[in-house]
Parts: structure tokens; C-alpha cells; sequence
């Protein structure tokens, strides 16, 4: 009975991975973490920390590596540190045994197989550093300043403010909340 309950939990948890969720099965989470993926090993989830601040967007965090299964009839398995004021990026996978430092943006689709220094931008596979995290900012922040803003949340944008962001939109870059 135990194990029913336990896989019709897990099948609930496939739709959605919630910071109480994987409190639950012994990770270490800060505040104002959210979180967009189920993708995360629950099985060895005791081996996760993650700071405040975070967001980890459709994602992959492994805590395990069945690649050495077969041959040694052991898995690899590996804690994941991820620091204060992190983004991951969708698509990105973060294997066993890897910190994040403070201050990261992982971007899409990125393979972290190393540690990742506080203030960096990483991108692709593997993953490699382009930017500081403060060049990144600024560079963000200019856009910003000169760029298309958007205050309506996704949600309640009207007819016309989509045709207008779509337009807008057409050659470069802009904000939303």
C-alpha cells in the first residue's frame, strides 16, 4: 500500500514540481524560489540545495548517472549547489556534482557539466562563459531604457495591446512584467 501511495504521488508530481514538494523528499530551498519543471531526480533529491532567489525554468537537474550502470552495477550520483539569485534556463540540464555560483544566468538549452563561478552568464554545450552577470545587467538595462515595455501581465493583455507588442515587437527586443 505504502508503494501505491508513494507512485500515485510521484504521477502527481509529474505535472508539477513545487520548492515544498522536494522540501518534502529532503532538499534544502531558500525563499523566493519558483520553479517550471518536473525534472528534477526525487529520488535523490536529500542531494539538492538551492539558494534564494532562483528560478529554474523547464530545466533538467540530474542527481544521478546511470551511465556506469551496466558496467559497474552502480550509479553515479552527485549533489547539486545552486546558489543566491540564479536563472536556468529551459532545455538546460545540470549534471551530478556541480555547484552554481551566486549571481548566474544559465541560458537555454545549456549542458553545465563544471562548476559555474559566482557573477557569469553560461551558455551551450558544454557550457561556457560569455559575460559577467553585471555586463549582462547593463546590457539588459540599456535595452530597457531605449526598449519597448509591457505592464500588463500575460494574462490580461487585450486584443490590442498583443496586435501592438506584436508589432513592436517585429524587429528587436522588448520588456514584460
Amino acid at each position: 500500500m505504502k508503494r501505491l501511495l508513494e507512485w500515485i504521488k510521484r504521477r502527481k508530481i509529474r505535472k508539477g514540481m513545487t520548492p515544498d514538494i522536494l522540501r518534502e523528499y529532503g532538499a534544502s530551498i531558500g525563499n523566493n524560489v519558483v520553479i517550471w519543471t518536473n525534472k528534477i531526480d526525487l529520488g535523490h533529491a536529500f542531494l539538492l540545495t538551492i539558494g534564494n532567489n532562483v528560478t529554474i525554468s523547464d530545466a533538467r537537474i540530474l542527481l544521478h548517472d546511470a551511465s556506469t550502470k551496466m558496467a559497474l552495477k552502480y550509479s553515479r550520483v552527485g549533489r547539486v549547489t545552486i546558489g543566491d539569485n540564479v536563472f536556468i534556463g529551459a532545455d538546460s540540464i545540470i549534471l551530478p556534482s556541480i555547484t552554481i555560483g551566486n549571481n548566474v544566468v544559465v541560458g537555454a538549452g545549456t549542458v553545465v557539466t563544471k562548476d559555474v563561478p559566482d557573477n557569469s552568464v553560461i551558455v551551450g554545450n558544454p557550457g561556457r562563459i560569455i559575460a559577467s552577470y553585471d555586463e549582462f545587467i547593463n546590457r539588459n538595462k540599456q535595452l530597457l531604457d531605449g526598449g519597448a515595455v509591457y505592464n500588463t501581465y500575460w494574462k490580461y493583455k487585450s486584443e490590442d495591446e498583443k496586435k501592438l507588442m506584436k508589432k513592436e515587437l517585429k524587429d528587436g527586443i522588448g520588456f514584460d512584467v
